[in-house]
């Protein structure tokens, strides 16, 4: 039997796409589209009517914003473990014509651990993710940073209040892998030209980085399957 969170999930995802009333290959196929590739939703709304698709492109970002948190919960799920070296650094992100902050981790090998959308860079931000990549991950025997005050401090109280043992470097050559890693991410953002609302933003990077995660093998499929990208993308829903 399946655990009752991710029965909950796929119930949801039922409900989310019940309502949207359209062929449901067509609607996995622009959202997996939106999230993976840098396209607009105009490059979108062409793209499908070349294929005798008539779809707004509006319609889309609604559709966007209705399953990708949901694949994403799904996701989460059913994602392999990482690593317990972890390499943290956080880049920007504009928000409502406003720089907001995307942090994000990922382990020696360059498989994500984690990211978190936030408004604000500093202490509590940093904390606040830490705990989520810890409570999805368990504790890590290293984290790695930069030389940013508010994270060091983050990493330094967790420590104090918990009483776990993490060692804390802080290296910028070490990070050139996470920073590399920002470039996937933000290459896929720069064609929305900036996110109007944050809760859109939260939502749409939520499916982006779970596409990401997918194209580097972070999806627990079964022993000896091999499937594409794509195929796992859509297995989400299903």
């Amino acid at each position: 039997m399946k655990p009752m969170s991710i029965q909950i999930e796929e119930s949801v995802l039922r409900r989310v796409l019940k309502r949207l009333h359209y062929p449901l290959d067509v609607m996995l196929l622009c959202v997996r589209w939106y999230a993976a590739y840098a396209l607009s939703l105009r490059n979108l709304e062409e793209m499908m009517a070349e294929r005798g698709v008539e779809v707004d492109h509006a319609t889309v970002h609604r559709w966007a914003l209705k399953i990708l948190p949901v694949l994403a919960k799904v996701f989460r799920r059913r994602k392999r473990p990482v690593g317990r070296s972890w390499r943290m650094d956080e880049t920007y992100i504009r928000v409502g014509g406003q720089w907001k902050y995307l942090y994000r981790a990922i382990d020696r090998l360059g498989h994500t651990v984690d990211f978190l959308l936030t408004a604000k860079r500093d202490h509590a931000a940093a904390r606040r993710f830490f705990e989520q990549a810890i409570g999805l991950h368990d504790v890590p025997e290293k984290i790695t940073i930069d030389k940013s005050g508010a994270n060091t401090a983050a990493v330094h109280s967790m420590i104090a209040d918990s009483g776990v043992e993490i060692e804390l470097r802080q290296s910028k050559y070490l990070n050139n892998l996470v920073e590399q890693d920002h470039r996937a991410i933000k290459r896929r953002t720069r064609p929305m030209l900036g996110f109007k609302e944050f809760h859109c933003a939260a939502k749409l990077i939520a499916g982006i980085e779970t596409m990401h995660m997918v194209r580097k093998g972070q999806l627990n499929c079964p022993k000896g399957e091999v499937t594409s990208a794509a195929e796992q993308f859509y297995s989400l829903a299903f």
